[in-house]
């Protein structure tokens, strides 16, 4: 009997509808940052459950945990998957949407919490992989490590499990793969070489005034007045700063001051999100931001010096054109004209590179479609894309599950493969 292709043995899924069972789990059971206990030990369990091998280590970096799948001689392919979710009331009216409160650690405040990012999709779809390229490893060689990090949406999980030991526990990989669902046509695929995700920080912005009556502004510094300012002008860095061929966003999420409408506050609190594609754009924006702030404070008499404490930071995510080079030419024979080698450069950020940088091996991180053929083929006709289609943190954001999840499998284990694939002959 003729040995599979990668291509055939890609096609050749089993039935994925358990996963998708387990998908809806954990779309109704999401959790925090630094709180995806459940979510890791029903991970844990179903790993355990396969009876393929798998050498399983828990509890690295907080919840992380690790599949070690030993095959022979050969490289060792890593594929990674986040499992946290967001602080947002659910509205997609899904059956299986999520109803779930907690208590968030960043602030001590109860808040619903969904998986408005995909990232429960992103589990799933590793799972189902990991059993996959189990039973066909009489097609591969080498090692396979499937990773489940936590707390990547607060930018500190990949480190976490890193600063842990990560690398004393599990062999050292030779590339490091993952994927990012994201709002575009289910069955899209979509990888490039490069710069693909942006580098993000974030910060928290104490601004120091002096607080009065409301009907005596002119015995105060009024915050709300300097936060204002400030808002406004950071909006300039990016159009009159920043080179326009290059690509930089400032986005000021929150502005908290005061509590009644009669008195005027002693103090605000900004917080600003950053992105930007190059380290010299960083450079140049973030030095900015800091004179805006200083400069305002000073123009309105304030009378302390405002605190800026970094609270995230996210490395750009630049793929390694030898890895996409390989990885391109299997996606090419797998998915054929839903393939997209020149995907956009998405403004979003992402913590994964930090797996593959940490030990200086290679990465590449690709994209895949979660939206309904008919929703996306309608808005798409109307010009309404941007209107009618959710995006990823949006309290209606949900993969629809099939064909988002066979793709999202295939690509996983066309990915893997790409390295790990072994004829006899």
């Amino acid at each position: 009997m003729a040995e599979l292709s990668i291509s055939e043995l890609v096609h050749e899924l089993p039935d994925l509808s358990p996963y998708e069972s387990l998908y809806k789990h954990f779309h109704s059971h999401p959790e925090l940052s630094l709180q995806e206990e459940q979510t890791a030990s029903i991970i844990a369990s179903h790993i355990e459950s396969l009876k393929a091998g798998y050498e399983l280590h828990t509890s690295i970096g907080g919840h992380g945990l690790v599949g070690v799948l030993s095959n022979g001689a050969g490289p060792t392919v890593l594929l990674r998957a986040d499992m946290d979710a967001l602080p947002v009331e659910e509205l997609t009216g899904l059956p299986y949407a999520s109803k779930v409160k907690m208590k968030d650690t960043a602030d001590g405040i109860e808040k619903p919490v969904m998986h408005a990012c995909g990232h429960d999709m992103h589990v799933s779809c590793l799972l189902a992989a990991s059993e996959y390229l189990a039973q066909i490893k009489s097609s591969w060689q080498g090692t396979l490590v499937v990773l489940f990090q936590p707390n990547e949406e607060r930018a500190g999980g990949a480190q976490a499990m890193v600063d842990d030991g990560l690398f004393k526990k599990i062999p050292k990989p030779d590339v490091v793969l993952g994927q990012h669902v994201l709002p575009h046509r289910a069955g899209y695929v979509g990888n490039k070489v490069g710069t693909v995700m942006t580098a993000a920080d974030s910060f928290e912005i104490m601004l120091y005034g002096k607080g009065a009556h409301g009907s005596m502004p002119h015995r105060s510094v009024d915050p709300v007045v300097l936060a204002a300012n400030i808002v406004t002008r950071l909006q300039n860095i990016v159009s009159r700063e920043i080179d326009p061929a290059d690509m930089a966003v400032v986005t000021v999420g929150s502005l908290q001051a005061g509590s009644t409408e009669n008195i005027i506050s002693d103090q605000a609190v900004l917080k600003i999100n950053t992105r930007t594609t190059s380290p010299e754009t960083r450079e140049r924006l973030l030095g900015a931001v800091r004179r805006i702030i200083k400069a305002e404070c000073e123009a309105s008499n304030s009378p302390k010096e405002p605190l800026i404490e970094p609270t995230t930071r996210f490395p750009v995510t630049m793929n390694d054109r030898r890895i996409v080079s390989s990885i391109n030419k299997t996606f090419e024979e797998v998915f054929r004209g839903q393939f997209d080698p020149e995907t956009s450069t998405s403004t979003a950020s992402e913590d994964v590179s930090i797996l593959a940088t940490s030990v200086g091996v290679p990465y590449n991180f690709w994209f895949f479609g979660g939206v309904d053929h008919e929703l996306w083929d309608r808005a798409e006709k109307e010009g309404r894309l941007f209107e009618d289609i959710p995006a990823n943190h949006s309290a209606y954001f949900a993969p629809v599950i099939q064909p988002t999840m066979t793709v999202g499998v295939k690509t996983l284990c066309a990915g893997a493969l790409t390295f790990l694939y072994h004829t006899k002959g």
